[in-house]
């Protein structure tokens, strides 16, 4: 059997082991002396991997849409933010404690610019 089942199969594997699946089915006489290896268990077998693979497929679109859900709500919340800012510092001022309290620098925190350089005439 296989060395490490706990990996994926590539597809091709698989599309390789459909075809031989539908070549086996129209064997005459296949009568295998193991039961596990009989075209009803097979058959068994490919239905609950095909509908493995449909709810892994589901799963991914409802996490793709929960991941697009989350990221509307998080811009919703972030741009509500920004604007909350905004109101603080209009209604509190650009220096205020308020401003500082919501994570913002004031105004006085903020290095003033040095004294401009002159150029020499040349």
């Amino acid at each position: 059997m296989a060395k490490d089942e706990s990996k994926r199969l590539p597809p091709g594997t698989i599309a390789d082991d459909e075809a031989a699946f539908n070549a086996l089915q129209k064997v005459g006489g296949y009568a295998p002396s193991n039961a596990s290896y009989a075209v009803t268990a097979i058959t068994q077998a490919r239905e609950d991997m095909k509908g493995s693979q449909a709810a892994e497929d589901q799963a991914a679109a409802d996490l793709k849409t929960a991941r697009d859900v989350a990221a509307s709500k998080e811009w919703a919340f972030h741009n509500l933010m920004l604007g909350a800012k905004d109101q603080v510092r209009g209604q509190f001022g650009k220096d205020s404690t308020e401003v500082q309290a919501i994570g913002l620098k004031r105004k006085s925190e903020y290095k003033s610019p040095g004294p401009r350089r002159k150029e020499s005439p040349k």
